[in-house]
């Protein structure tokens, strides 16, 4: 089915009146205490524990996450990817192919550089002196609109999709959130739309993973602004939910993705599945599947996992044995809207 998507603004107007799913009032949230009780869950629910955080370096994670093991390795992706970007997007940009991980920024009439607030950019692994900046990754600060947690326990994959990710959809019996790279939607469009045709939930996990508080507002608007039009050219929608790469998140990032009509996802129980694959191994699924059974016993919860590894995958599938069906999509969580805009 062809889609008329010459004029931009049609397709990101919507996103300014969608609303959003908690009332939209700026809040700074100082400390655990606030983050809790101005959230919409218990308080006796925890926010997380960064204790195990590790020291792996941004280029580390980012060299395994477009490794040629996980992304770029063989001919079937050759064969799949789309190289191009659609007419009505060529258009918009000026470009006739998809961005490397370094997206140019395209400049937007509904961003309003003036209510972007001017908060020094940072570089992973270094914090600001206080929490006025609301930062996730360093204070587990989470704002009035960001979802951190579930009524029920469920699971949400990051970076996909990846050649892994097929013989997980045969295997959930339950419907998840995917948090997708832009990369890898025109890498992989075919599994991105079995993801969709699963009945899953597809967010938005940035163009090329960057951490966002390290980008100028410019790069920020063009890391969401390519992984939006990756989705929209391959699934026709436009994504409501996020998740900042790393956590990395403060209520500047916040600011320009409320722009786009977006709210950020994050998490209150981390697998660290992926400490699993570098060398040597940081954690083992003993160690992993042991968590999943003590937050079973908590009842609720958002899990953090990633769908690119083949020992990741095969966890998850696992993981969805010991949690069962009664899952729900970060939408069905918040009860909120899948998309912005669906076409």
């Amino acid at each position: 089915m062809n889609f008329d998507h010459s004029i931009l603004l049609l397709l990101l107007l919507p996103a300014l009146t969608g609303g959003l799913t908690i009332p939209f009032v700026h809040s700074d949230l100082l400390s655990k205490d606030q983050i809790v009780s101005e959230s919409k869950f218990p308080l006796e629910h925890p926010i997380l524990d960064n204790s195990k955080l590790s020291s792996t370096s941004e280029s580390e994670l980012e060299s395994t996450i477009f490794s040629t093991n996980n992304v770029t390795e063989m001919n079937e992706i050759n064969a799949m990817a789309i190289t191009s970007v659609p007419d009505w997007l060529q258009k918009v940009t000026g470009l006739r192919n998809w961005p490397d991980v370094n997206p140019p920024y395209i400049p937007l009439d509904f961003i309003d550089f003036n209510k972007i607030p001017n908060i020094p950019i940072r570089q992973q692994g270094t914090c600001p002196d206080n929490r006025i900046q609301c930062s996730f990754d360093c204070f587990k600060c989470v704002s009035h609109d960001d979802v951190y947690t579930c009524p029920r326990l469920s699971q949400s994959f990051d970076d996909g999709p990846s050649k892994f990710t097929r013989n997980l959809l045969k295997h959930l019996k339950s419907r998840a959130t995917f948090f997708t790279l832009g990369l890898n939607v025109v890498k992989y469009p075919q599994i991105y739309k079995e993801i969709q045709q699963g009945g899953h939930l597809l967010g938005s996990h940035t163009w090329s993973h960057k951490f966002l508080p390290s980008l100028t507002n410019e790069e920020i608007i063009a890391q969401f602004e390519w992984s939006i039009w990756a989705m929209n050219a391959t699934g026709h929608h436009l994504p409501k939910w996020y998740r900042p790469p790393y956590g990395g998140i403060d209520d500047r990032v916040r600011s320009i993705a409320r722009m786009f009509g977006m709210q950020a996802v994050v998490w209150d129980h981390d697998t660290f599945d992926w400490q699993m694959e570098v060398k040597p191994p940081q954690r083992n699924k003993k160690q992993i599947l042991n968590d999943v059974h003590r937050w079973k016993e908590q009842g609720r919860g958002m899990i953090l996992e990633h769908d690119v590894y083949k020992s990741t995958t095969d966890l998850a599938i696992e993981i969805n044995k010991i949690i069962g069906p009664n899952q729900m999509t970060v939408a069905q969580c918040v009860d909120g809207i899948n998309y912005v805009k669906e076409f």
